[in-house]
């Protein structure tokens, strides 16, 4: 009869303790767990980029890859570049130099012959980040029109009337000075017709400047 009273007793107590324990090995566990996802959110909500915003009016120089030629290229030809300088922005380093710059051929005029000087047009697009993947579309434009060949023009005609009233005295005294002026300018007007102007022409290598039409958001990697 006592052991049986014993039993009674000790097996209620045995269940309760080990109802205490199992309830103490999961709050300890839940707290563990606790530890390790705050550890975790820690290092997700770690910031990896700082986002830096280029202005708009900024001026970008820029390394011809691609020459231009306004009496060979067409529109919508691609036009590659790179940035010969790196763009900072509140003394931080946004675009390093070497970046990669495309463009089209948005417009062309090849020149004619007396009448129209060339002209060209190229929309710069897009730069990629030297030594990162991260690209931005950008709106640059570079335009230009060729320089006017009048002065050239009007040498070229001088030059033919000088050479005809030379030949023409020596020939037939004054009269043939004057038939002879007439027929060299009428020469070296001939040539300037079949000679066309002055190209907008840039070989691969020379330095270009653009200026950003938009502001452009940049991630810069934070070291």
């Amino acid at each position: 009869m006592k052991n049986n009273r014993l039993l009674h007793v000790a097996v209620p107590m045995f269940l309760l303790l080990a109802a205490a324990c199992a309830t103490q090995a999961d709050a300890d566990k839940a707290a563990s767990g606790d530890v390790v996802l705050s550890k975790a959110a820690n290092t997700t909500a770690a910031p990896k980029f700082r986002e830096y915003t280029v202005p708009a009016g900024t001026t970008l120089s820029l390394t011809l890859v691609t020459a231009i030629d306004s009496g060979k290229n067409q529109v919508e030809d691609a036009v590659n570049a790179t940035l010969a300088d790196a763009v900072s922005v509140g003394g931080t380093e946004v675009l390093p130099a070497g970046s990669s710059v495309s463009g089209i051929v948005t417009a062309v005029k090849d020149s004619g012959k007396v009448k129209g000087l060339a002209s060209m047009t190229v929309n710069f697009t897009r730069v990629s980040a030297a030594g990162r993947d991260d690209r931005y579309d950008i709106d640059a434009s570079y335009s230009e029109t060729a320089n006017t060949s009048k002065g050239a023009d009007a040498a070229k005609i001088g030059v033919g009337a000088g050479a005809g009233a030379i030949i023409g005295g020596a020939l037939g005294g004054k009269s043939g000075a004057a038939k002879g002026g007439a027929i060299g300018a009428g020469a070296g007007t001939g040539v300037v017709l079949a000679t066309k102007g002055k190209q907008v022409a840039h070989a691969a290598g020379t330095m270009l400047k653009v200026t950003l039409k938009n502001s452009v958001d940049v991630k810069v990697p934070i070291k």
